[in-house]
Order: structure tokens, then C-alpha cells, then sequence
């Protein structure tokens, strides 16, 4: 099959699938002497592990290495277990981070309210950097971004 037709039955967009050959994640198929290539259905079967090991949250590195035990047969399935869990513990940092991050925007969105001045905006003050602190609602959230 040609690249477009991989790209439809895998849901993909074509460029995807020049990405993922030039990451290595899919080897790039022979051309015919027309200056086509052609993919095997093992291309499909492929790219769709690739997809829904991203919708997983792994990256592109750890679906590499996925990839590469799939082909293994004398590999195990712990291994295989291993990587899920060191991507689940990424997440969960990620996720730990977003909660922060959403705690500390709270915190200034709180402050923000009722404040029509620009210069005693407490969360443009501290973006900026502002030494200058205005009022006592930023003081208690000066250093919120480095929890």
C-alpha cells in the first residue's frame, strides 16, 4: 500500500508517518522503480501500536524501546512491565507538577480579583520579578512558582 492509503487505515496524518521514519519507530519501505513506497500491513499494525502507546502517555523514546521487546520474542513480559511503570511514575510527577501549577494560579486568580490596575496585578508582578510588592495579598503568594 502507498503512504497515503497507510495514513488512512492507521488514522494518521502522512507527515506522522515521515516522522516516525525518521525517528526509526517505523522503517521506511523499498520504492518501486515508479519512485513509490510500499507498506506491508505490518506498517498499520505498527503505527497503530505507536499511536495508542502515546494515548498511554509513553514517549516516543519509551515506544521505541516497546517496539523494540515486541520484536523480541525471548524477552518477557516483565520488562515489558517495568517500562509501564516508569512511565506511570513520570505521569505522576507531571501530574503532581500540573496540581501545583493549578494551586498557584488559583492563589493568584483569588488576588487578582477586584484589582482594576495593571501595576497591582500580583500575578504580572510576579512573572516580572517586580521588588516593588503591592499590597499584602502578593506577599503571601510571592514564591508560589517555586514550590
Amino acid at each position: 500500500m502507498r503512504i497515503s492509503e497507510l495514513a488512512a487505515l492507521a488514522d494518521v496524518k502522512i507527515d506522522t508517518i515521515r516522522y516516525y521514519e525518521r525517528r526509526g519507530l517505523l522503517v521506511p519501505p523499498e520504492r518501486l522503480a515508479s519512485g513509490y513506497r510500499t507498506y506491508d500491513a505490518d506498517a498499520v499494525r505498527r503505527v497503530s501500536f505507536i499511536r495508542r502507546a502515546q494515548a498511554l502517555g509513553f514517549t516516543l523514546h519509551e515506544i521505541e524501546d516497546l517496539l523494540a521487546l515486541w520484536n523480541d520474542s525471548a524477552g518477557s513480559c516483565q520488562a515489558v512491565e517495568e517500562r509501564a511503570r516508569l512511565a506511570r511514575e513520570r505521569i505522576d510527577a507531571k501530574v503532581r507538577d500540573l496540581t501545583r501549577m493549578r494551586r498557584a494560579l488559583d492563589q493568584y486568580v483569588t488576588a487578582c480579583q477586584h484589582r482594576s490596575a495593571l501595576d497591582a496585578c500580583p500575578l504580572l508582578q510576579e512573572l516580572g520579578g517586580s521588588e516593588q510588592r503591592n499590597g499584602g495579598d502578593h506577599e503571601e503568594l510571592h514564591g508560589i512558582s517555586s514550590d
